[in-house]
């Protein structure tokens, strides 16, 4: 349960992070009557700019499937992670063989074949990984490449690792960093909050991070893992909070105290609906208000329990 719900986390904001640079899809259905979903599936834009992204824009300036892990994977899951890759992978070629057959001799002249190097890469993200793993994997360093980044099985595999724990503690690596453990993430946040407080990725990530520590608080029983990232991300919960209520005050003055909350409030719900759709749409906006006319602990349950069609049931 813990691997699977801090996973969750770790997709939404790698996710996010790359939503304005391409296309990004979690849980990607790889093919169709399957039970293969990527975690997250990217396919760059011809003109994004993944200088500010470091390490993380590096990884998807080309087409690929990421896999974040909390814990250590197995090997049982990393042979997974690779079905998942050479499915889509075959399922990309047969969808391009389809398409060169359908068109007309002239226009195959004009169009060029799908090249293997347009395919994608897969990227394990992994807090940790251990010596024996590695050799198991056949991973080495990767030419050009940071520490902590090892190639699997040469090229053949188009697949490599990210072992987060082993990562410098550079600009570079920082995005990654924060997906984190312990002192690892907890030397991330800092670096973050050393930031100017107008500083747009310090505000973006901010963001994100608070959302992640609102939805661990909304579980019952937590673990130690959640008790530690808790622990991390308490000083950027404080710090958002601090903007909001101030925002919240202002809206005060003008509204009225009872309405200050309610901004407030209405903060906290759109960022729990983004945090689980990845946006809002003009369905979703519509149960805003009937979520804030809830107890917080029913619509933060709500939120975070109930599908898209469930909740819209419950609320439209």
């Amino acid at each position: 349960m813990t691997r699977q719900k801090h996973d969750q986390y770790s997709k939404q904001f790698v996710a996010e992070l790359l939503e304005s640079k391409g296309n990004a899809q979690i849980q990607y259905e790889i093919s169709p009557g399957e039970s293969h979903h990527a975690d997250i599936y990217f396919i760059p834009a011809p003109d994004a700019d993944f200088q500010t992204l470091g390490l993380l824009g590096k990884i998807a300036a080309r087409p690929c499937i990421i896999e974040p892990f909390r814990n250590q994977p197995t090997k049982i899951e990393i042979q997974t992670c690779l079905q998942k890759l050479f499915t889509l992978r075959s399922e990309l070629l047969s969808k391009a063989e389809r398409e060169q057959k359908a068109l007309t001799e002239e226009e195959r002249k004009k169009r060029n074949p799908l090249k293997e190097e347009e395919l994608p890469h897969l990227w394990i993200l992994t807090t940790s990984a251990s010596d024996n793993l590695l050799h198991f994997l056949g991973a080495k360093p990767k030419h050009n490449w940071c520490e902590g980044v090892y190639i699997c099985g040469a090229n053949v595999n188009r697949t490599a690792i990210v072992a987060i724990n082993r990562l410098p503690t550079t600009p570079e690596t920082l995005l990654l960093r924060l997906l984190g453990k312990g002192a690892t993430q907890k030397q991330a946040i800092e670096e973050i909050r050393a930031f100017p407080e107008d500083h747009a990725l310090r505000n973006h990530v901010e963001g994100l991070l608070f959302r992640w520590r609102i939805c661990i608080t909304a579980h019952k029983n937590l673990t130690q893992d959640d008790k530690e990232v808790l622990m991390n991300l308490s000083k950027i919960y404080q710090d958002w909070r601090d903007k909001t209520l101030q925002e919240g005050r202002k809206e005060g003055q003008k509204e009225g105290q009872k309405e200050g909350r309610l901004e407030e409030r209405s903060v906290f719900v759109k960022n729990l609906l983004l945090f689980r759709f990845g946006t809002i749409d003009d369905a979703l906006s519509q149960i805003i208000k009937p979520l804030l006319q809830l107890p917080p602990q029913d619509s933060s349950r709500l939120l975070l329990q109930s599908s898209r069609e469930e909740l819209l049931a419950k609320l439209s």
